[in-house]
């Protein structure tokens, strides 16, 4: 596949990053360069020196997001492992100078941490309603402000915010998953619509059902819902997410992958 963009010197900051989505995402801004280099690294087997450098944010699971890193070193690139909780402002700025410190401004952002306590509506505490708000949505929010300087300084920068097909319908999860996901696309627009003149594109992916450990879990036993017939994978969000950012006029844009189970 053609790479979209060339991420040569640039840094990403992708959160949630140790497994599943963010993962295939953060590996796969490591190999994303210009058709020339990935053509002379190829023969080198160096792929990963092409692309950006990686930020792995991780709040919990270390060593995943440490064998993230590995992976990108090993193919010759530039990696970090950054343990943040990205719901707290004072920790996303401390992250973000560290980020910044070890390999350069951040360029370009991916807000994919999140969190999905399945809960009914009965059941669902407003401490768990809370956590999701903070977690899915707020979290955006502190990352987005924490990069924007640098990115308005230069006039340059991609965002792209990790939404899901719950931000339209019931979904599995719970209402508060719903709610913190239909936040982050009129975030997205906001942002899009206040930055557009200024080099700065955002714009959200909406997967459903991809296989990860987040459905494995028990949002859905099976795929006999999705026309499709299957679950959608983790490198297949990861395209949909290299487009928006390869693509420099689309922008405030909820770009869907859901197997034909809705075209909203």
């Amino acid at each position: 596949m053609q790479p979209p963009m060339d991420l040569t010197g640039r840094t990403a900051l992708v959160t949630g990053a140790s497994r599943g989505i963010g993962r295939a995402i953060a590996l796969s801004l490591a190999e994303v360069g210009s058709l020339a280099e990935v053509g002379s690294l190829a023969e080198a087997g160096s792929l990963a020196e092409a692309g950006a450098a990686v930020a792995v944010n991780y709040r919990e699971r270390a060593v995943d997001a440490l064998s993230v890193v590995a992976d990108i070193q090993a193919r010759g690139g530039r990696a970090v492992a950054v343990g943040t909780d990205v719901s707290d402002g004072a920790a996303v700025t401390a992250m973000v100078e560290r980020v910044t410190s070890e390999l350069g401004p951040v360029d370009v952002l991916v807000n994919n941490a999140g969190i999905a306590i399945i809960r009914g509506i009965d059941d669902l505490s407003e401490e768990e309603f809370d956590t999701a708000i903070a977690v899915n949505l707020k979290s955006a929010f502190l990352c987005t402000k924490a990069v924007l300087p640098y990115m308005r300084a230069q006039k340059w920068g991609r965002i792209v915010n990790m939404s899901s097909g719950a931000a339209r319908g019931a979904g599995g999860v719970g209402l508060h998953y719903n709610a913190s996901k239909a936040g982050m696309e009129g975030l997205t627009r906001g942002y899009a619509a206040r930055l557009a003149k200024e080099g700065i594109t955002v714009n959200a992916v909406a997967p459903s059902l991809i296989e990860t450990d987040m459905v494995r879990s028990g949002v859905a036993s099976s795929p006999a819902r999705i026309p499709m017939g299957r679950f959608g994978t983790s490198d297949e969000v990861t395209q949909a997410v290299l487009m928006v950012m390869g693509n420099a006029y689309m922008t405030g844009q909820t770009i869907q992958l859901n197997g034909g189970m809705n075209f909203m």
